[in-house]
């Protein structure tokens, strides 16, 4: 096959594979995105995303600067700094951004808005209403793909972006599994007006906060603050588009500042034996669950928590992916969740789909312009996303683990570590940047 002549299909208009449809077309790849929603507004998902380095880098490589001009205006002020602290609020670490660190490599948005900037501009690259059910090899050396409806579609080279569910994972290596870690999680957002914000402090709106108790379970929360900008957003993007209208309450408000919260801990040491867990819609009922597991926290965890809309609380799936180890590339390949999913919390998910789409479309624009071979590029992407992906699905792993205090022998070393970093100010910068200034020692009340 000549290295300019292909074509893609991208199974799946998640962020990852939108990102991927841009990054392509801007490199003059023909590219085709099925995705099996209906519409665009049908699939909707309603908390925030923290866009780190990795994730605004991809971003500013692949999409045109419209689109990065309507994504600024609607993102959220989302400052790099990360604390650590007990049940109680007193602060056992406390980071702040990388010197010099630019603004723009940290910010919040959406999940919706999101998607919906990604989509901005596709109209003629998105088929919607297309479930993709498998593939087959052509005697041509390209790839059909078959749908639900009976259609086919043909193209060079086909990337899986469907998700942690992915059924071109499943044909593609079927022995690469996804598991259930064990572990439940709740999330819920406490909308900013002014009666909320009369009582929650500063360092609630500041970065994000990991509250880890001497008994197993954690908290976490951070704030989602947006800028006036984004209320003169596009049509079909900002807060009075469809899918907010045809889903009102607080979760899908995506144009709302708040503070999202979530905990999590094993269902066993969280419930009574004879309780199980309330359904993954059931907001009232999940929130009072939270709301008895910090009962004895400091009160203002419970008051954020207890004034939460019920609305905007719902239960989280935390399962993760198992390496399957090195495959060889072919004219199917993967990206995102479908290969590397991960738990939340690490918060890096989203953008290492991201840097996985600007990377694949940077590899195959150099065999579009015939600097390599198109099985050459995606095995030079593979190689390269396999590292960091499943380095990403550890951490996030091991994060999980010691949120919800698995052992709480590796949960108290690990806030001692964190006071060490933090006491020594080489190392302290090395890793994560500034220390936020703390009063009178490191163990302090927000």
């Amino acid at each position: 096959m000549s290295g300019s002549e292909f074509s893609v299909a991208v199974i799946g208009g998640g962020l990852g594979g939108l990102c991927l449809a841009h990054g392509l077309r801007g490199a003059g790849v023909p590219v085709t995105v099925y995705e099996r929603d209906r519409t665009r507004d049908e699939r909707l998902q309603g908390y925030r995303l923290h866009i780190d380095p990795d994730g605004a880098a991809a971003l500013r490589a692949c999409l045109p600067e419209a689109n990065r001009e309507v994504l600024m205006a609607a993102s959220g002020v989302s400052a790099p700094v990360f604390r650590m602290a007990d049940e109680r609020l007193r602060t056992v670490a406390a980071f702040g951004p990388r010197p010099g660190a630019p603004a723009e490599e940290h910010y919040s948005v959406s999940r919706i808005t999101l998607r919906q900037a990604l989509l901005w501009g596709l109209e003629d690259t998105v088929v919607f209403d297309r479930e993709f059910t498998g593939y087959e090899h052509a005697a041509d050396g390209g790839v059909v793909c078959r749908f639900a409806d009976g259609s086919q579609a043909r193209a060079d080279l086909v990337v899986g972006a469907d998700g942690g569910g992915s059924r071109v994972r499943r044909r593609l290596l079927p022995g690469a599994e996804r598991r259930d870690t064990g572990i439940f999680a709740v999330a819920g957002k406490l909308p900013l007006t002014e009666e909320t914000r009369a009582w929650l402090p500063p360092a609630f709106l500041q970065g994000a906060t990991s509250v880890l108790p001497r008994e197993h379970g954690g908290l976490f929360f951070t704030s989602h603050e947006l800028g006036e900008s984004a209320a003169g957003l596009p049509a079909g993007i900002g807060g009075q588009d469809a899918a907010h209208a045809l889903n009102p309450g607080t979760l899908f408000d995506n144009m709302g500042s708040y503070v999202l919260w979530a905990y999590a801990a094993r269902p066993e040491r969280a419930l009574p034996a004879e309780h199980g867990l309330p359904s993954e819609t059931d907001g009232a009922a999940l929130r009072a669950l939270v709301a008895d597991r910090v009962r004895g926290w400091h009160p203002l965890l419970r008051r954020m928590i207890d004034g939460s809309p019920d609305d905007g609380v719902s239960r989280l799936a935390i399962r993760t992916a198992t390496d399957p180890g090195h495959w060889e590339p072919g004219t199917v390949t993967l990206l995102g969740d479908a290969i590397h999913s991960m738990t939340p919390m690490a918060g890096i998910g989203a953008n290492v789909a991201l840097r996985d789409a600007a990377l694949l479309a940077r590899h195959l624009g150099g065999a579009r312009a015939g600097r390599t071979g198109l099985i050459d590029a995606v095995g030079a992407y593979e190689a390269e996303m396999r590292r960091y992906g499943f380095a990403a699905v550890r951490r996030s792993l091991a994060q999980a683990h010691m949120f919800v205090g698995d052992s709480l022998g590796r949960r108290a070393a690990a806030k001692a570590v964190m006071r060490s970093v933090s006491a020594v100010p080489p190392l302290r910068r090395r890793l994560f940047g500034t220390p936020l200034a703390l009063t009178g020692s490191t163990a302090h009340t927000l």
